[in-house]
């Protein structure tokens, strides 16, 4: 019989909590269908203040967050569900990633917060929920990022052809996946792919990003100001690592701009475009030579823009959105997420060591019965 699970996650941008309906049978995995389920505004401003570095906020306020995120999670879940005409009843999980508020890797312990009260979505679902993905990596020594690298693996792995998949959220991260079935997966985060620039295009305009880089594709790139960004010590760091908005943030926008004076915004927004691409590319020439193709999903896949400038960068590799591959670029992420969950509730492990750096496999994600 297939099963179908239900994959939840919000990016970095806290836009619109992403729901896909999967479903496991005999040929594999097929996505359904997947909505888009907008955050209310006063919700998206709370949790980018908590997200912000220099939040200094109380436990109280965290946890109303936590647990209207949670509500907000389950409320995609549901509308999904009502959409799809589907009962619940059909449904073996929910794997949530919920909201990432903080990613340390680097701190002393590591740690890693992604809100939205799995408890909650159980008990307004009526499902068993899966989430937490990311501190069992952690506990083991992992970064806890990336962990779609597995789920890439497993649908995109070709025997005659060397590839990379690009994730371009608000962070770039690539998964290496090299033909011959011996050799191992790598995967990190590049640096920055959308985040900066949605930042700044908001800063300027009534609008969330920027639609197809037409904005950017305005300006030149400002050499002294990409300098310094490509100068950043994370680009050069050796995987496994990983980064989050966090680190990449308005701050750090801020003091790079205030060393390179004088720059009109619509340079400004070339240039951060011009730095996602050629931090990208450097990442690749650097730690995956000899690739034929790269394929890419997140909401980076339609910026005609930054597409064309990685297509001109990668020459000749091949440069192609996942939906190529029969894999919407919308929903690979949050469809990664229902196949993670569904890897726990079999008993399986989920994260790849010699990506984030842990000692050894390990079960991701803790089980939340209704």
């Amino acid at each position: 019989m297939p099963e179908r699970y239900i994959g939840l996650i919000s990016g970095t941008s806290m836009d619109a909590v992403d729901a896909v309906l999967v479903e496991f049978d005999a040929n594999g995995l097929h996505c359904l269908t997947g909505i888009a389920h907008p955050f209310p505004e006063s919700l998206r401003t709370d949790l980018k203040r908590l997200a912000a570095p220099d939040w200094r906020g109380d436990l109280d306020e965290f946890g109303r967050l936590d647990a209207m995120t949670g509500d907000l999670m389950a409320e995609a879940a549901l509308t999904l569900l009502a959409q799809a005409q589907v009962p619940a009843a059909t449904i073996t999980a929910i794997g949530s990633h919920g909201q990432t508020v903080r990613h340390r890797p680097d701190a002393n312990p590591p740690f890693t917060l992604q809100i939205g009260s799995p408890a909650r979505i159980a008990q307004a679902t009526g499902l068993t929920v899966v989430a937490d993905f990311r501190t069992a990596d952690m506990a083991v020594g992992g970064q806890g990022a990336p962990l779609v690298p597995a789920f890439h693996r497993a649908m995109l792995h070709h025997s005659g052809e060397n590839r990379v998949v690009l994730n371009l959220g608000g962070i770039a991260n690539i998964t290496t996946l090299p033909a011959a079935a011996h050799s191992p997966v790598q995967g990190f985060d590049t640096g920055p792919a959308n985040t900066l620039m949605d930042h700044w295009i908001r800063r300027h305009h009534p609008v969330h990003h920027d639609e197809d880089g037409r904005w950017a594709m305005e300006g030149e790139v400002m050499e002294a100001l990409l300098a310094r960004c490509l100068a950043d010590p994370y680009l050069a760091m050796p995987p496994p690592k990983s980064t989050g908005t966090e680190y990449f943030s308005p701050a750090w926008l801020q003091a790079h701009l205030a060393a390179c004076p004088d720059m009109s915004a619509v340079n400004v927004q070339r240039t951060l475009l011009e730095f996602t691409a050629v931090s990208i590319a450097q990442a690749m020439e650097t730690h995956a030579p000899g690739i034929g193709r790269v394929i890419v999903c997140g909401g980076g896949a339609h910026n005609g823009a930054l597409m064309s400038r990685l297509r001109a960068l990668l020459e000749p590799c091949i440069v192609e959105s996942s939906g190529h591959h029969g894999l919407n670029p919308d929903w690979v992420e949050a469809m990664a997420f229902a196949w993670l969950a569904r890897e726990r509730m079999q008993g399986r492990t989920g994260n790849l060591p010699a990506v984030t750096g842990a000692s050894r496999n390990v079960m991701l994600g803790g089980i939340h019965a209704p």
